[in-house]
């Protein structure tokens, strides 16, 4: 659930802190108070799309934080870990931060570690779902309804899997078709690269092979000198006369005695004897070397032709000689997919496997359809006729697509017949916008429930409703709250008197370069009861409007 919310310089806030609690939170006050840029603040946070307006005007930049509990989420915490993106401190919290800057670049990050947005996104998907007024028309398309439909079902896994199924179904049918078409030049290209994969193959070239041919021909191509310099510098070492260790061994024989007299040459004797110990290893690994280096002429004309073999053949390919194996890896699997396309009868074979695996796809996902369509429908039939829409029915019409589609066998229409013994029509015909207002509600409650997400946020969804309807939403909203943390900003009493707490937004001067700036100030049972009051009678609050509003958040 959300805890808590942290904003500056966005849009009208300036600096606000926001702690959240369980249950039912209603956000109230005026018009243009910024009740809803408090949610727009959030889905910054969640990923949404960013814009320069939302920087305070004469700031630099915006900033949004909002720490979560993710205790009853462990798929979310195995992508964090999984993404690397988990507190340090392995807490169950987790703290989203955008930052937008007045040019309308933004920066996202996930406990404090850089963050894509489609991270973000993905992350904030899992802990909050937003039900603003634009859910209104949304839900008129064919895809948002499947989609709500196949989420509500707990169908989304099957959907994707059979997404993907179609894909390799249309995949195999468009080679198939290619191959009938493109025969000439699909041969021609196999021929081609049957010679160069032949050419290739003859050669052999091994990973790293280039780099080491190389190395090898160096040092055969110079053993003499290699040999005569290693012999040079082992008599310099140690073997000729004044050589190196000789003059050391002289030079400490004469200091040592001298270190009685005079403490200091102590760390001049350490720094020597390091230095003969070493020039004796060195003595020692150059006789090593010396004793396995010879002269191989035969070796070197083998590793010259080697050299020249890799070379020429890239040279041929035009591709520097290090990338032959990576090459001859490419063309082979090209080469196969040819010799697979060239059988047109193995390729029928392969669509209509690929065909059957869709349909049997389809299938179970068309009859979990069939099954969620039913429930669906009988349960938003039955919140709209608490909504006052009481001859009102909600219908999920399958509509049979004969070629099928990325999504399953059928296309997902929601229906609905306004008046008892009406005609259902598609829910984009709806003419009322308060009928479209409340079926958009029933809907969405209704899908709330099955929902995984802790946080539900729904942002005026109740315009175009009032009297007792908007006291039953208000039930509904409290009821939801009862599982899971529910804010709603709402102008209506009935829905605000129904909430477990009450925020009041409101809008003042700033005292820091004259302009406007949002308030949130936490209601007590006093200040619930003049709020509710304001919205029960406006700007003139009597005695009989308080203790309306008093009766209203008792009988809650």
């Amino acid at each position: 659930m959300l805890l808590h919310l942290a904003i500056r310089d966005f849009a009208i806030v300036d600096l606000l802190e926001l702690d959240f609690q369980e249950g039912f939170t209603a956000l109230t006050g005026e018009t243009g108070a910024g009740k809803s840029i408090l949610i727009d603040a959030l889905t910054l946070a969640l990923g949404e799309r960013a814009d320069a307006a939302d920087v305070r005007a004469g700031c630099e930049r915006a900033d949004v934080t909002a720490e979560f509990s993710i205790v009853r989420l462990p798929v979310l915490q195995a992508w964090l870990r999984e993404q690397a993106l988990d507190s340090s401190d392995e807490s169950e919290r987790l703290l989203l931060r955008r930052v937008l800057d007045r040019g309308g670049r933004s920066r996202a990050f996930i406990n404090g570690h850089p963050a894509t947005l489609a991270q973000l996104r993905e992350a904030g998907d899992a802990l909050v779902d937003v039900h603003g007024q634009n859910a209104h028309q949304s839900l008129l398309r064919n895809e948002a309804q499947r989609r709500l439909l196949d989420t509500h079902a707990g169908l989304d896994g099957l959907t994707a899997e059979t997404g993907a199924a179609y894909r390799d179904w249309q995949r195999l049918a468009k080679a198939r078709a290619d191959h009938e078409t493109d025969a000439a030049a699909r041969n021609l290209e196999r021929d081609q690269l049957q010679w160069q994969v032949d050419t290739l193959r003859q050669l052999a070239p091994q990973p790293d092979e280039w780099d080491s041919v190389q190395a090898e021909h160096s040092r055969l191509a110079h053993a003499a000198s290699l040999i005569e310099g290693a012999q040079g510098a082992l008599e310099a070492l140690s073997e000729a006369d004044g050589a190196a260790s000789g003059v050391i061994s002289g030079a400490l024989s004469r200091l040592r005695p001298l270190v009685n007299y005079d403490a200091a040459l102590s760390e001049t004797i350490t720094l020597l004897e390091s230095a003969e110990v070493q020039l004796r290893e060195a003595a020692h690994g150059l006789r090593h070397y010396a004793d396995r280096i010879e002269l191989d002429p035969a070796r070197l004309a083998q590793v010259e032709a080697r050299v020249e073999a890799l070379h020429g053949t890239a040279r041929k390919f035009r591709v520097p000689p290090e990338q032959l194996p990576s090459l001859l890896e490419e063309m082979s699997v090209r080469l196969a997919e040819l010799e697979m396309a060239a059988d047109l009868e193995a390729l029928v074979k392969q669509e209509h496997a690929a065909l059957s695996r869709y349909q049997e796809l389809a299938r179970k996902l068309t009859a979990g359809r069939k099954k969620a369509a039913t429930k669906l429908a009988r349960e938003v039939t039955a919140a709209m006729k608490e909504l006052a829409m009481g001859g009102a029915r909600f219908e999920v019409e399958l509509r049979h697509l004969p070629d099928g589609s990325m999504g399953g066998d059928e296309q997902v229409d929601f229906l609905v017949a306004a008046n008892a013994g009406g005609e259902p029509r598609p829910l984009a015909k709806v003419a009322s916008g308060g009928e479209l207002s409340r079926i958009s509600l029933a809907i969405q409650v209704i899908t709330s429930k099955a929902a995984a997400v802790p946080t539900l946020i729904f942002d005026e969804v109740d315009a175009g409703i009032g009297g007792a309807v908007a006291e039953i939403v208000g039930r509904k909203l409290r009821a939801l709250g009862e599982g899971r943390q529910v804010l709603c900003v709402t102008h209506l009493a009935q829905v605000a008197s129904q909430a477990s707490a009450q925020w009041s937004v409101s809008k003042s001067s700033s005292a820091k370069g004259g302009g406007v700036r949002s308030q949130v100030l936490e209601l007590d049972r006093k200040g619930r009861v003049e709020e509710i009051a304001r919205m029960l009678g406006g700007m003139e609050i009597t005695a009989t409007t308080r203790r309306h509003a008093g009766e209203m958040l008792d009988k809650a």
